[in-house]
């Protein structure tokens, strides 16, 4: 398979079209070989758009989602990122080569040792995994931006409580089968929420709405 021209044709008939118009964003997806961090069981469906299944119910989000996960955030060079769901470290990998630093965290050992090895075979040395729960975990400094890569029910306050003032947190919100994909900016008086898209994540660990009771 030619995975040079599938990546192309990712970036020109699915991402672009999708209104992902950041070049540094395009860069970025059209030199990263996706196919390195898929599954091997998936790899000709690397640059397909569709929802690759990872271990333990996890998934990789659709390349479209990816871009716009991406450009949503507007990372800077200098921007320190927190990632909340490592996953394969595809998109890990990404927010590495847009930002200064970014620390990963994954609650499952074997994907988080997976994801270091493929990140350091594709020399990405600035981003670190961490094998912690987001719910048990608390960080020693504050993120100029958050990427939440599973959906939540309600956004937690403790994510909120990691951003820098002006800080920036990209997450999935709502009820299946319909989210809304939000950018909430810690503003100094308080945050503000911009909605972005419709899409459909499985939910984080911890994060998904309690089972409603019936009679």
């Amino acid at each position: 398979m030619d995975y040079i021209k599938a990546r192309e044709l990712m970036v020109e008939q699915q991402v672009r079209p999708w209104d992902v118009l950041d070049p540094r964003v395009l860069d970025v997806l059209s030199a990263l070989p996706r196919e390195a961090f898929v599954p091997a069981e998936h790899s000709r469906l690397a640059y397909a758009d569709l929802v690759l299944p990872l271990a333990h119910g996890e998934a990789m989000m659709k390349p479209v989602v990816e871009g716009r996960t991406l450009q949503a955030l507007a990372l800077d060079p200098g921007d320190d990122v927190l990632e909340i769901g490592t996953g394969s470290g595809f998109l890990t990998a990404c927010l590495g080569r847009l930002a200064r630093e970014v620390v990963s965290i994954e609650r499952h050992a074997d994907l988080a040792d997976g994801a270091r090895a493929v990140l350091a075979q594709q020399g990405v040395d600035n981003a670190q995994v961490i094998t912690a729960d987001a719910f048990a975990w608390t960080p020693d400094r504050r993120f100029s931006a958050i990427c939440v890569t599973g959906a939540v029910d309600a956004i937690p306050q403790r994510f909120i409580d990691w951003l820098q003032p002006d800080g920036r947190l990209f997450v999935v919100r709502g009820r299946s089968p319909v989210m809304e994909a939000v950018l909430l900016r810690n503003e100094v008086n308080a945050s503000r929420i911009q909605s972005l898209f419709e899409t459909d994540l499985p939910y984080l660990a911890g994060a998904a709405p309690a089972p409603a009771f019936k009679f």
